[in-house]
């Protein structure tokens, strides 16, 4: 499970970052300054692989750090209209940092999705049965996770990546577009559905951690259990505004306002957590990374 990376001879650590402009990128420079590590951007575009070389043999990483890609704005309906764009980046792109980075022998961590999976028989929805990381994806409702499941298929060959399955993801900035919270506490209705999610604060340094191992396969990069919105929304209130209110509406209702479906399941975090035991289950994190530290409601 491990990549005899150029990191792996007592060498420096030197992290090459795509997806400078993006939310997860952004974070990843910022712990490096904070861990002292040695890093650089990648200014290269993923369709050019003259380019990606080109960052490769100026930086000279130990590893790549993969936060880039299309996720469409405001949401992934825009995939559905944008088809040629994402298969440019988050298929042809990808793969091609993949190859480069195998031919110098450098290991990356792919910030991939979760959302390639929905509640099954198998897996049904309040049961605690997750998917694993054996598991193929039975989620195919919008364009992006029909991508998304191709290129984790098709990085199984390479033996220099570590993908990881975000889903979700929330962090502790509360004004942050992209966090899961933010979006939900904007909208004027939400389903109410548990989930596996990603907290970005506790999560984030993990990938690090896994780079210095050399970590590589698929893992679920999930807190483990699940949350559903109300509880989330139910916290914003406690801890946040304690006059928030929201409205609930059901699947087929969302479905009419939506281009493409969205992707509703649980994933198995045994392997991170053995890997990883500190790891907190997702309500715990939520409390401790995201709700406490920006509490406004005084403790009762």
């Amino acid at each position: 499970m491990g990549f005899a990376s150029n990191g792996s001879a007592g060498k420096a650590l030197k992290f090459l970052i795509y997806g400078r402009t993006g939310w997860i990128g952004g974070l990843l420079g910022r712990l490096c300054e904070a861990q002292g590590i040695d890093y650089a951007y990648g200014a290269g575009r993923f369709e050019n692989r003259k380019q990606i070389e080109a960052d490769l043999d100026e930086a000279r990483p130990t590893h790549v750090f993969n936060a880039a890609g299309v996720t469409g704005r405001p949401n992934v309906d825009w995939c559905e209209s944008h088809k040629v764009e994402t298969i440019r980046a988050n298929v042809a792109g990808t793969l091609t940092l993949m190859d480069v980075c195998r031919e110098r022998g450098v290991l990356v961590i792919n910030f991939a999705t979760g959302c390639i999976f929905e509640y099954d028989a198998a897996h049904p929805l309040g049961s605690g049965i997750g998917f694993k990381e054996e598991d193929a994806p039975n989620f195919v409702g919008s364009f992006y996770s029909k991508t998304k499941a191709m290129v984790e298929e098709l990085l199984k060959c390479y033996d220099n990546v570590c993908t990881l399955r975000v889903r979700m993801p929330i962090s502790s900035d509360l004004t942050n577009p992209r966090n899961f919270i933010t979006k939900i506490s904007r909208y004027e209705k939400v389903v109410d559905i548990p989930n596996s999610m990603t907290i970005l604060d506790e999560l984030l340094p993990i990938s690090i951690e896994m780079a210095k191992r050399n970590l590589t396969g698929i893992w679920n990069f999930t807190n483990p259990g699940v949350v559903s919105h109300n509880e989330i929304l139910q916290m914003y209130r406690d801890y946040i505004d304690p006059n928030f209110s929201w409205k609930n509406f059901t699947l087929e209702e969302q479905a009419k306002i939506l281009a493409a479906p969205r992707s509703n399941n649980e994933l198995d975090a045994t392997k991170l957590k053995t890997e990883f035991p500190e790891l907190l289950p997702i309500n715990e994190s939520l409390l401790k990374y995201v709700f406490k530290p920006n509490q406004k409601v005084p403790a009762a």
